[in-house]
């Protein structure tokens, strides 16, 4: 018998909980959201009919089971990540009341346990990877070996270990994430195959004994093994193969009587054609939307039909595929330096027009993206009748995506997407590390100059357009001759001076007597320029912030920043000095005074955004200073450890 639910309460953040609240506002359904201070000005909490705040976090089910209770929710959705695949935290749910949207706990203790959910699937005859949950099982499961926590994903708690002196340390980082990401520290040991494709079929279960799948999807371009880049279907998985791997992940979901949306991963080994178990997640993945666009069948709409007890309506035969979809995770974090996660504000945030994407975001302009949660900012989603049409409007969106005021992923997305290697499809787990494609674009000095010219015509506009004083008057008017006006640039480090005159006709001139040519403004509005310079007319999107201007073409956002006219003596800075690329808090320090380093040491392990960082020596030295213990906070560019050159002389 089905349940009419009215009211959701979504116990997640960000983008995710955005998603839950679009299908389920279609299906009429009133959504509650909770939040923690550090969401106090998301998105997803201004978008919530009623959100209510919790004291400690995202993990506190019993604060979470008595919001829904206090605001009439019926049902729960946990979303992913947090208590999405906790089964203490659904049977509690479940005996306050309330439905739980997702599987049964039973499901969710048994898969969860990834050993476990490795038992089940070798009785449903599918095969897996060798494993043990005994550190000291290494040798039989062999080098190199994944150290993974077995109560969660997205590639926190997990290790790559390539020799046996690496594991203690290995086990012990894997712990420390897993429960600081999903409050439990349990990890095992899985065999590593370096050239392998990451295949995932996505499967729906109802009360009703019926059950689908939805075909595959391929998440093998990752790194610090945490997909970026997904696509449906797989370039490399023909009929025959879909049918057997979907046939596969049925049988499993069979043995184990799974209800709602979940996700079956294999790997295929790339040597062989051989494809391997490795878990089943019992929740929506992040992924899910290059389903929902070559299927038609939205997962979040089914997760809440199955739970209010409803029937699937359809059988394997009725699931068709159309298309191409592919999507790109946008992260806060530096590519050219290991993929550390950055903070900021996001001083420009703006999707382009055209081409037509779905963005998935729980950012907007002006959010400020810390140190608390995942450095995901959005998913961008393609789709289109090809898989090089898809990939080329995906690249092409996010190319002429304004962005600005945080280091991102962006330019390496595209940069994959615009990859031979890509366009071939040899898309193996080891793509990045194979590839190398650089983290930034790089740009022509036209299309910096051109870039630098038209900042500084909206300047000059944006100040006028200001300014209450003779407003009517032109720029740099003067009754005598005009004389030439000019701004200062650096970006990436370079300088650049844009001169400029103002004419009598409204138009400009670059250089003090007109060398440089005739610049026409054909367009201004604070947010964009159309400027027509250097042989070329090209428009901007544009977003100022003090002294900084982001500006976006075609090709990527540069960011310029005007020189002060007058400079400021610069301090003594301390030199030598190892300093905190983000806050966060100090778990290791490697190191004391007097100790010889080299570079590439380890010299402290600092843990931000639910994930740990080692900061490494930059050279050979010996250490003079250490400021920091374990347990202290920093902040960023904090200075941690003071260290001499061996040869006296600093590099």
């Amino acid at each position: 018998m089905s349940v009419n639910i009215h009211t959701i309460l979504v116990a997640n953040r960000g983008e995710i909980a955005r998603r839950v609240f679009r299908t389920a506002r279609e299906m009429g359904i009133r959504c509650v959201a909770v939040y923690t201070d550090a969401d106090t000005d998301a998105l997803f909490v201004a978008e919530a009919d009623e959100a209510i705040r919790l004291d400690d976090s995202y993990l506190d089910g019993t604060a979470i089971i008595a919001a829904a209770s206090a605001t009439g929710a019926q049902a729960v959705h946990p979303g992913y990540g947090f208590l999405s695949e906790n089964a203490s935290f659904a049977a509690d749910v479940i005996r306050a009341g309330l439905i739980w949207i997702g599987p049964t706990p039973e499901v969710i203790s048994t898969m969860g346990d990834k050993l476990a959910a490795k038992r089940a699937a070798t009785k449903a005859g599918v095969a897996s990877l060798p494993s043990s949950d005994d550190p000291t099982d290494a040798g039989d499961v062999g080098f190199p070996l994944l150290v993974k926590a077995a109560a969660g994903g997205g590639g926190k708690g997990m290790r790559l270990v390539e020799t046996a002196d690496e594991l203690v340390d290995s086990v012990a980082q894997a712990r420390r994430e897993a429960s600081s990401a999903f409050g439990d520290d349990t990890v095992f040991l899985e065999r590593y195959v370096a050239q392998s494709r990451h295949i995932e079929i996505q499967i729906l279960g109802d009360s009703h004994g019926n059950l689908v799948h939805l075909g595959e999807r391929e998440c093998s371009i990752q790194r610090r093994h945490q997909k970026i880049i997904e696509e449906s279907p797989s370039p490399v998985v023909d009929s025959d193969l879909r049918a057997r791997m979907g046939a596969a992940a049925l049988d499993l979901a069979s043995t184990i009587g799974y209800q709602s949306a979940g996700t079956v991963e294999f790997l295929l080994d790339s040597s062989d054609g051989e494809y391997y178990f490795l878990e089943t997640n019992t929740r929506l993945q992040v992924e899910h939307p290059v389903t929902e666009m070559v299927t038609g069948i939205d997962l979040v709409r089914e997760q809440i039909r199955i739970a209010a007890g409803e029937p699937l309506g359809y059988q394997q035969d009725a699931v068709t595929f159309t298309g191409h979809a592919i999507e790109a995770r946008l992260y806060a974090e530096d590519p050219a330096n290991g993929y550390l996660p950055a903070i900021g504000t996001l001083r420009a945030y703006q999707p382009a027009a055209a081409p037509s994407v779905r963005w998935d975001t729980g950012v907007a302009e002006g959010s400020v993206v810390g140190v608390e949660f995942d450095p995901m900012l959005a998913k961008a989603i393609a789709s289109a009748p090809s898989r090089p049409e898809a990939a080329a409007r995906l690249a092409l969106a996010l190319e002429r995506f304004h962005l600005g005021g945080v280091v991102t992923n962006r330019d390496l997305l595209a940069s994959v997407l615009r990859s031979p290697e890509f366009c071939a499809g040899s898309t193996t787990t080891d793509f990045l590390d194979r590839v190398k494609l650089p983290g930034q674009f790089s740009r022509t000095p036209f299309e910096i100059e051109h870039a630098a010219v038209a900042a500084s015509m909206w300047l000059q506009a944006s100040r006028r357009d200001q300014t209450d004083v003779l407003p009517n008057v032109r720029s740099g008017f003067v009754l005598g001759r005009i004389p030439p006006q000019s701004v200062t640039w650096l970006t990436n480090g370079d300088e650049l001076t844009v001169q400029y005159r103002s004419r009598r006709d409204g138009h400009f001139v670059l250089g003090a007597a007109g060398e440089g040519g005739e610049v026409t403004i054909h367009d201004w509005h604070p947010d964009r320029i159309d400027v027509e310079c250097l042989g070329s007319r090209r428009r901007y999107r544009v977003s100022q912030h003090n002294e900084v201007v982001y500006l976006t073409a075609g090709h990527g956002t540069l960011t310029l920043e005007a020189a002060p006219r007058f400079a400021v003596p610069e301090g003594d800075a301390p030199t030598g000095g190892l300093s905190a690329p983000m806050p966060g808090v100090i778990l290791e320090v490697r190191a004391k005074p007097g100790d010889d380093v080299t570079a590439g040491q380890t010299l402290v392990v600092l843990e931000a955004m639910k994930m740990e960082h080692h900061m490494n020596a930059p050279i050979d030295g010996v250490i003079a200073e250490v400021r920091v213990a374990e347990g202290d906070q920093v902040d960023n560019s904090e200075l941690l450890i003071l260290f001499e050159s061996n040869t006296d002389e600093m590099s």
